[in-house]
């Protein structure tokens, strides 16, 4: 076989394929705030890593003739202890190629004071990393740098709500001053307060410590943190959530109505935490995808 046939083929299959999937490391040279220590992740049964140390960006690629220009970073939940990268991660982003939508999984370092630092601001690193490195590429992954969203389900929720409300703090070294704020957030029953009264408790613990102070609390409590440069934000939860009260979505909701940013809100009557049975993936993720057609994402 000629090498031009051969190479024929190579392309049929990387257009005709769903997706195109390559886990890269977020940072060429050293993790910051990082302490050298082993790496002990642990990957559990239904693709649920802990101990995450080593930070990583998963690269989901539509076939090049679906491809929009739009990218979302996907920030799985698992309240700062695990994350749930597959049904929060990987599964979505394999809905967003379907759509044209690159999609790019975040495997976020979690809290731990054995291998940080100051674990209270090493998630928000590694997702303000994750932006840079995607417009930086844009070019190469067929991105429009303009159309960049994060999204989040409930800690991860957290996470995605902290990048579009502190974004003008960087936390990581950026020479160049890429922009570090999403042009769009997408929040699933996300955790957005770390105040006693609707944070989740646990959420809280793992990443500011027991002993919380009253200023750091006040910092991770993104309704605060809301202003009218904020991104658009499209965010569901379930009226029914008893591990993350819908408190947190409605708060969040009036606060961007409050200072004009466009923001949709759907709550559904039944659906608890995590969306496992109703609504349906296809329901919400419609309405998500309307959403995005909605604010000029994509077409």
């Amino acid at each position: 076989m000629t090498r031009s046939i051969c190479l024929y083929f190579v392309a049929v299959l990387w257009a005709t394929t769903c997706l195109a999937q390559q886990e890269i490391p977020l940072y060429k040279g050293a993790i910051p705030n990082s302490k050298d220590v082993p790496n002990e992740e642990v990957k559990r049964p239904g693709d649920i890593v802990s101990t995450v140390s080593q930070p990583t960006l998963s690269v989901f690629l539509p076939p090049r003739e679906k491809a929009n220009g739009a990218a979302v970073i996907i920030c799985p939940g698992g309240g700062y202890s695990v994350l749930v990268i597959k049904r929060e991660g990987y599964d979505v982003a394999k809905a967003f190629t379907d759509r044209g939508i690159t999609a790019f999984v975040l495997k976020y370092r979690l809290p731990s004071d054995k291998t940080m630092t100051d674990k209270s601001i090493g998630p928000l690193q590694d997702a303000q990393q994750a932006i840079k490195t995607v417009r930086e590429r844009a070019a190469e992954w067929q991105i429009n740098p303009q159309k960049i969203g994060i999204m989040g389900f409930s800690a991860g929720g957290h996470l995605a709500s902290t990048v579009g409300t502190h974004y003008e703090k960087a936390l990581i070294e950026n020479p160049a001053q890429v922009k570090l704020r999403p042009d769009f957030m997408i929040l699933v029953y996300p955790v957005i307060s770390m105040g006693e009264k609707m944070g989740h408790a646990g959420s809280r613990a793992n990443l500011l410590g027991q002993a919380a102070s009253a200023d750091q609390i006040a910092l991770y409590s993104n309704e605060t943190h809301v202003t009218p440069t904020t991104p658009p934000a499209f965010l569901t939860h379930a009226g029914d959530d008893k591990v993350v009260p819908v408190s947190n979505s409605l708060a969040f909701y009036e606060t961007l109505q409050q200072h004009g940013v466009l923001a949709d809100l759907h709550v559904y009557a039944q659906g608890g935490h995590g969306y496992a049975k109703t609504p349906a993936f296809d329901e919400w993720f419609g309405r998500c995808m309307h959403w995005l057609k909605q604010i000029e994402m994509v077409p």
